[in-house]
């Protein structure tokens, strides 16, 4: 369930675009007269690219090895600090979006032909390639090109107080308050997507198990995993050990038999999947049962039931 999260970082990037203006406002103290470095005709000095590239190669460097106090010290003072305050797997799950890399890795810095850095980080799956560009100064502001793979993404810094600053990725402003809340609705929507998705491959295994068994499973663990021996009713094979095990990603999963009103009619089943942690890990609860219709509200953290209305495309 975790790979759809790993994905959406293309997505991410562009709904995440907000005004350079209002976050200069909010969160950027303006230079001192020492830090400005002003020549003597009032001219400002222009920026070194070094000192520049240096700095992001830190704090790429830091984001790489998920180092979450590093990376802090990177960012404007009102990111920063609410980029401590976040839950520990948010402050890690905002460096695998700068970094485009899950795992924590290790940081190695060398340099191109044309003396410009290039920071690999090496992690136990993927490695990945920041090959930093000729910087654009304008003003207090310094635009680096990174290649990373097949295209090139502009990080942003700014020149505060306290040294240069990560301001934006690409057109997303890392004004970290703001992103959080995108982030978050992200994440809860990507939670129920996999919930549906979950709910209609549980329905499809429950009728496979039935005309493989000529009955309905007692539990969702009959349809989990077989052993090297073969299938059976006790071990279908036919969804994953933790679908089995009622386990999905800010759900509880639950199954249930519905006995038939009379012999002539055959028993039917009702799946329901419902929040944890309402409303933080998710917000509707879902509900599909032999008849195949899903069906989704609301419910304040409550089951949904049959009496709930049907879930249609423009609602995904």
């Amino acid at each position: 369930m975790n790979a759809m999260r790993r994905s959406r970082y293309s997505t991410a990037m562009k709904l995440f675009a907000v005004s350079l203006a209002t976050l200069l406002s909010l969160s950027v103290a303006p230079p001192s007269h020492s830090r400005a470095a002003q020549q003597s005709d009032g001219a400002q000095t222009a920026p070194s690219s070094g000192d520049v590239s240096t700095t992001l190669a830190n704090a790429l460097s830091a984001a790489c090895r998920h180092d979450v106090s590093a990376f802090s010290t990177f960012l404007t003072a009102s990111s920063a600090a609410a980029y401590r305050n976040l839950e520990p797997p948010q402050q890690i799950a905002f460096l695998t979006r700068i970094v485009q890399l899950q795992d924590n890795g290790v940081p190695l810095l060398s340099t191109s032909t044309e003396g410009r850095p290039i920071l690999r980080c090496e992690t136990k799956g993927l490695t990945g390639d920041f090959r930093f560009g000729v910087p654009r100064a304008d003003e207090n502001l310094v635009y680096v090109p990174v290649q990373l793979v097949d295209r090139s993404v502009d990080f942003g810094l700014v020149r505060a107080a306290s040294g240069w600053k990560l301001i934006s990725l690409g057109l997303v402003v890392l004004d970290v308050p703001q992103l959080t809340v995108m982030w978050q609705h992200e994440d809860l929507q990507a939670r129920e997507d996999s919930a549906i998705s979950a709910l209609r491959s549980l329905a499809s295994a429950i009728n496979s198990y039935r005309l493989a068994f000529e009955r309905l499973p007692e539990s969702l663990a009959e349809l989990g995993p077989a052993p090297q021996d073969g299938i059976s009713p006790s071990a279908a094979g036919l969804i994953s050990a933790e679908l089995a095990a009622g386990r999905l990603e800010g759900y509880a999963v639950r199954y249930r038999i519905v006995p038939p009103p009379n012999e002539s009619h055959p028993a039917e089943f009702e799946l329901a999947a419902t929040p944890t942690d309402y409303p933080k890990s998710a917000m509707r609860s879902f509900f599909i049962d032999s008849t195949g219709v899903l069906r989704a509200a609301d419910k304040h953290g409550a089951p949904a039931t049959v009496a709930d209305p049907p879930l249609d495309a423009s609602q995904l």
